[in-house]
């Protein structure tokens, strides 16, 4: 197998980790020569595929190719861009020698030869050290472990590999709060990738408050980070890391094969927590996950952004919490730590933001073994989690109790008695309210299921 020496380093911290997890992976075969990666995403429901590599002189390459296309073509390509690259380098370096106050100056330009015009790279694609016809159709002229030769350089080919479609970091972190990255893999698994967490050896080397960007001033250090020695998905920033910003270095993997790894920084500094909750008391008493006999139930109503940022939550319902309080970010980290801490089977929320839902709460909760469905209502919606290694999901259904009361001939008679109240009925079907069940089944006995109803009726503080 041929890899660089750095990745052929990350390789040797994968199998660090592995054996430290207790698993056993085979020697990887010798290099027998340093190559560079062409990664190729091939997937059969779609008319293209993306060919990503780096040129000789730097440049970063994405292509799109049909992949009923001859490879002829698609290599034909190749050699054009390398060729533009090419070009591009040598006016670049001609423009910096002939730079005023470059060696030699100005005076010297146009003196020598001019070089010879580069020619078009020689580019193959070779498979078991046999070149690939021109006339093999894309989809299967380019296999894993297939060599991309561009003049001198070689690549090797690897084929749908492990990555990463998204990932990202909360942007409030607080000492003594989960961090847990939103992330989405392709070809893989959270579970098959690796993880490996940093801090700031020092604050202040941070992007410049108001800059907008990370890009630091000359007279700014670059970052120097230290290991924090968590190989987890999930880090807890301790009261050291206040001050400090953070850094997530993960390896996407899918128990076979390790894809391109990526390294992201925290935004913002970790931030001094609020000390003791009230939950902490509570999570006294739900250490640990129940037995499989058992089943652990948790109902939050956790307030939708959307209600807590309003003049009538700060003034009227809400007047004891100071501002920062009542803000999303910080909110989260709360409601992330509390739900978490339970250790619940069964997970069911109201007042549920999508965007709570699915950049929040799905990747917190996930890390911790749950998986969640959501039922968005008007503003704000229901999500049911329940924990993977005790129940799968059989069916999800939604039900609008205003259409279930006028449609379903079973509420007939319910319609009819709410029909004598004509103020009444008219208030229950203005409501958006919808009942969210979720039909689960035991994983460990096929016999054995549970429907799980989630449903946010009714509130108003002045009928309370």
């Amino acid at each position: 197998m041929w890899r660089l020496p750095s990745f052929r380093a990350a390789l040797r911290g994968v199998r660090r980790a592995l054996e430290q997890c207790g698993r056993t992976e085979a020697a990887p075969e010798p290099a027998l020569a340093a190559m560079e990666r062409a990664v190729v995403r091939c997937v059969p429901s779609e008319p293209k595929l993306s060919l990503s590599f780096s040129l000789a002189d730097g440049s970063h390459k994405n292509m799109q190719r049909d992949q009923s296309e001859p490879l002829g073509r698609a290599l034909s390509r190749i050699a054009t861009n390398a060729l533009k690259g090419h070009a591009k380098a040598a006016a670049a370096k001609k423009s910096r020698k002939n730079r005023p106050g470059a060696s030699g100056g100005a005076a010297c330009a146009g003196s020598g030869p001019e070089p010879a015009a580069a020619c078009e790279p020689v580019v193959k694609l070779y498979y078991r050290e046999e070149a690939v016809a021109d006339d093999v159709l894309n989809v299967d002229a380019w296999q894993d472990g297939a060599v991309l030769q561009i003049g001198d350089v070689k690549y090797k080919v690897e084929r749908n590999p492990p990555a990463f479609t998204e990932l990202q970091l909360p942007r409030y972190i607080m000492a003594g709060f989960p961090v847990c990255p939103k992330l989405t893999l392709e070809f893989g698994d959270p579970a098959g990738s690796l993880f490996r967490w940093y801090k700031e050896s020092k604050p202040g080397a941070a992007e410049t408050e108001g800059s907008g960007s990370s890009s630091l001033s000359p007279s700014t250090p670059p970052s120097t980070w230290t290991e924090t020695g968590v190989e987890e998905r999930v880090y807890t920033p301790c009261n050291a890391d206040i001050g400090l910003r953070l850094k997530l270095r993960c390896t996407p993997g899918n128990g076979q094969r390790f894809g391109p790894s990526r390294e992201l920084e925290s935004v913002c500094p970790v931030e001094a927590g609020p000390g003791t909750c009230t939950f902490d008391l509570r999570h006294l008493y739900t250490k640990k996950v129940t037995e499989d006999a058992l089943i652990r139930t948790v109902s939050y109503n956790i307030l939708a952004d959307t209600y807590a940022q309003t003049d009538f939550s700060r003034t009227v319902l809400y007047p004891y919490c100071a501002p920062y309080a009542l803000e999303l970010d910080y909110r989260q980290n709360l409601i992330q730590k509390e739900l978490t801490g339970y250790n619940a089977d069964l997970i069911c929320l109201q007042e549920v933001d999508r965007a709570v839902f699915s950049d929040s709460l799905v990747p917190a909760l996930e890390a911790f073994g749950l998986e969640g469905v959501f039922r968005i209502k008007q503003h704000e919606g229901l999500a049911t989690f329940y924990r993977k290694s005790k129940f799968s999901l059989l069916s999800q259904h939604d039900i609008s109790f205003q259409e279930a009361l006028e449609s379903d001939s079973l509420h007939k008679e319910l319609l009819e008695k709410l029909a004598l109240y004509p103020l009444a009925q008219e208030r229950v079907l203005q409501r958006s309210s919808v009942l969210q069940v979720s039909v689960l089944q035991s994983t460990k006995d096929s016999s054995k299921k549970i429907c799980v109803a989630n449903t946010h009726l009714y509130w108003h503080p002045k009928e309370h």
